[in-house]
């Protein structure tokens, strides 16, 4: 009788506190939601990328979007423009 109380409790305490329990499951589910989130928030920033890329594009581009790039990525500016050097 003690044997099976003894055995009942230890598979109960690894069916709860186990590496495959009910409490590493629910962190899991946790985890899961944030890293839905997460998938959300890249997926947005994919689908911009993407139509930067499009307007991008050889065929015919954004000539604003060009400039844009031009701007902030290369650092370029026109030969008209005022700059500004903060030190």
């Amino acid at each position: 009788m003690l044997l099976c109380l003894g055995l009942t409790a230890y598979f109960v305490h690894h069916a709860i506190n186990g590496r495959h329990g009910f409490e590493a499951r629910s962190r899991l589910i946790e985890r899961s939601a944030l890293l839905e989130f997460e998938i959300k928030s890249l997926e947005a920033v994919r689908a911009k990328l993407e139509r930067d890329v499009a307007l991008l594009s050889p065929e015919k581009p954004d000539s604003d979007l060009v400039e844009e790039v031009a701007r902030e990525v290369l650092g370029f500016v026109r030969p008209d423009d005022a700059v500004l050097i903060e030190r």
